[in-house]
């Protein structure tokens, strides 16, 4: 009887996961229904009663699942040296385990930001629409960017290398840019972001942060460079919200420091943003893109010499599997480019842009 009620729970977590996730595929509105009405309540429960612990509970969580895997494995062992159970049993009791714990995960991932990719894109519900964009558009961007840039370089704080450095406050403007910006756009806004202890673990991965669905938290990289740390914790917490697609987490994040007051997130959005934008024009107008970029203040090109070199640090497989994995996930969400879609943040700057023209 115990058996069949486990075989029956692992059909029944299986089956959930996949009902919702048709579900929100296939029936128009209901991952909107479901990422306005329901998935808050997660957010103000879940993450409420989260928020307040200065370390990510996810990454522990992870440590404490390998070690009870590893226990797991360890006593399946000595019962199969001291003869009290066979290699079959013993076999069938992981598998049990491994579908058990596997349908857990997946329905709390479906719930907690899985529905979430299918909702109406955040251009839909900003009214952004996003249209085809000549040349001239994208240089006028990237002008209007490196100027900002420009800007606030001067007036930030920076380390005895002179490289862009942010206080302590950190994690509390981000919350206050998203909750500025929410002012505008009333789906936005949410709780602290958390840093991961053993950061290595998402450099080795060339990841800046992780947003977990498991835990309802937004984890950043503590080791990045000065400058991306800003942009980084408001994208986490754009997925915090919500929003799970890369574009548009990296646009969100982007309109969340520019209106900051603290000038460290301002220029971490701007400089952000004509990465992005400045990628785009050197393949459409290399001419311009050199032109423009020679005009870029020498200390923001120190802050990207130094986030080139801080990542070359990490190349290698390891990095190249993550890449790989992150890839499929994306398109398994269909994020049909995958890691490309990163780049689609240009066409919501250029939407935005158009928005405030007269």
């Amino acid at each position: 009887m115990k058996r069949k009620k486990q075989w029956l729970a692992i059909g029944i977590l299986l089956a959930a996961a996949l009902l919702f996730n048709l579900a929100a595929r296939s029936f128009g509105g209901f991952a909107e229904w479901y990422a306005s009405a329901i998935y808050p309540v997660w957010v103000n429960t879940i993450g409420r009663l989260l928020s307040p612990l200065p370390f990510s509970a996810v990454e522990f969580l992870l440590y404490g699942g390998i070690l009870l895997v590893l226990y797991w494995l360890a006593r399946g062992i000595v019962r199969l040296a001291k003869g009290k159970r066979d290699a079959g049993e013993v076999m069938l009791s992981a598998l049990k385990k491994f579908l058990l714990t596997g349908g857990i995960l997946l329905l709390v991932f479906t719930l907690g930001g899985g529905i979430n990719y299918q909702r109406k894109t955040f251009g839909e519900l900003a009214g952004l629409p996003v249209e085809k964009s000549t040349a001239e558009e994208l240089k006028a961007l990237c002008r209007e960017l490196a100027e900002a840039v420009n800007q606030d370089a001067e007036g930030i704080h920076r380390n005895e290398e002179g490289l862009c450095q942010v206080d302590g406050g950190l994690r509390g403007e981000a919350v206050e840019a998203m909750r500025r910006l929410g002012e505008s756009y009333p789906f936005l806004s949410g709780y602290y972001p958390k840093p991961i202890c053993v950061s290595d673990i998402l450099s080795y991965q060339q990841v800046t942060g992780i947003y977990s669905p498991f835990t309802l938290e937004a984890n950043y990289n503590r080791d990045i460079p000065g400058y991306n740390l800003p942009h980084t914790l408001c994208h986490e917490l754009s997925h915090l919200k919500g929003f799970m697609r890369e574009d548009e987490a990296n646009f969100i994040s982007y309109l969340a420091c520019i209106f900051s007051d603290v000038p460290e997130f301002r220029y971490s959005g701007n400089l952000t943003a004509f990465v992005y934008a400045g990628n785009a024009l050197a393949g459409a107008d290399a001419e311009a893109y050199r032109e423009i970029r020679s005009g870029l203040s020498e200390k923001a090109e120190k802050d990207l010499a130094y986030n080139n070199w801080f990542w070359q640090q990490f190349e290698g497989p390891v990095a190249e599997a993550a890449t790989q994995m992150n890839n499929t996930y994306l398109k398994a969400n269909s994020q049909e480019d995958g890691t490309k879609s990163y780049g689609r943040m240009v066409d919501l700057l250029l939407a935005y842009r158009r928005s405030r023209q007269p």
